[in-house]
């Protein structure tokens, strides 16, 4: 090993080593522990998506690779800014997902751009959520739940766990494609809307699989949809939204792993294959499918163009609900 930075630059100086410092540390990562930032609390799907990958991507890339929770608020946009500021070196990962970099950035002052401040090295998975009620209510499908809205004279309410999530959102969507009037009621998160859609406080909620899976399979829920384009793999017998009336009707939270702008592409792509092999073994697909969640291994690009329609998706259902960002 060479005893000093500039031993090495001599030698390559006289051309006995041609290789530049930043591309042999390129060549040389990882060297030392990597870090994964969920920007959440320990327990919730963003936490388990980033465990599941950690452990596999530890064992490919040969150094550790660490999950840290930094739960400093602003539905994560606090610690995903402090990632996009931070080293372009490879050691600080992001799990980003789709409320931090599809919705959020319309809704809420996050101080990051999710496209120009990031570079992505590859989808985890995707899952949509739920369309909820309680299991006494009069309608046994979207189309009944349609008309009861429409017939209603008093505002309709439905429960989402807090704005600018993606749940949120997934009302807007709903009430825009069938051109309703909704007054929304925001939790502060997925748990107390589930604890209210059981005891009957609110009709209708939009609501992750995770946080439902237990009171619908104790029959205290009923799931009447999922939000996603095609039917759930844990619900397969559940319709979707868009095939209940709404075409094309899609609401899916994604998760990927991203790091600060400016990383080296070697970098990249030497994260993106152990990514991509993390997700081919089968205790990742199972330990997703526990979360009503598939894994989706992408290209960085991919996972780019899934970020930017994103975007433009959810930009113009905000601009057409007329909410300002705050």
């Amino acid at each position: 090993m060479f005893r000093s930075v500039a031993s090495l630059l001599g030698l390559c100086a006289l051309g006995v080593l041609p290789l530049s410092v930043p591309a042999l540390a390129q060549s040389d990562y990882p060297n030392r522990t990597i870090t994964l930032v969920v920007p959440l609390p320990p327990g919730g799907t963003n936490d388990i998506m980033a465990r599941a990958v950690a452990d596999k991507l530890s064992a490919s890339l040969g150094q550790q690779v660490v999950v840290e929770n930094r739960a400093a608020g602003g539905n994560g946009t606090v610690a995903t800014r402090a990632v996009a500021k931070g080293s372009a070196d490879g050691y600080t990962l992001l799990l980003g997902y789709t409320s931090t970099l599809a919705t959020s950035p319309h809704m809420l002052s996050v101080g990051y751009d999710p496209v120009k401040d990031f570079a992505t090295i590859g989808l985890i998975g995707m899952a949509p959520s739920l369309l909820l009620v309680h299991p006494a209510a009069p309608y046994k499908d979207v189309a009944e739940l349609l008309a009861d809205i429409r017939g209603s004279k008093q505002p309709f309410q439905v429960g989402t766990p807090g704005i600018s999530t993606v749940n949120h959102l997934s009302a807007l969507l709903f009430a825009h494609q069938a051109k309703l009037d909704l007054q929304y009621i925001p939790y502060k998160g997925s748990q107390p809307l589930t604890t209210d859609l059981i005891a009957g406080h609110v009709k209708v909620g939009f609501n992750p699989i995770p946080v439902s899976r237990a009171a619908i399979e104790g029959k205290l829920l009923r799931a009447l949809a999922a939000t996603s384009i095609k039917r759930s793999a844990i619900y397969p017998d559940l319709p979707t939204i868009a095939e209940s009336g709404l075409p094309g009707y899609d609401a899916v939270l994604t998760y990927g792993l991203v790091v600060a702008a400016g990383t080296p592409r070697p970098i990249i792509d030497k994260l993106n294959a152990a990514l991509r092999a993390a997700l081919d073994t089968d205790d990742v697909k199972r330990r997703l499918h526990q979360e009503g969640a598939e894994t989706m291994p992408t290209t960085p690009e991919q996972h780019l163009d899934v970020i930017v329609s994103e975007n433009a998706k959810w930009s113009a259902l905000i601009k057409a609900n007329n909410i300002a960002p705050h």
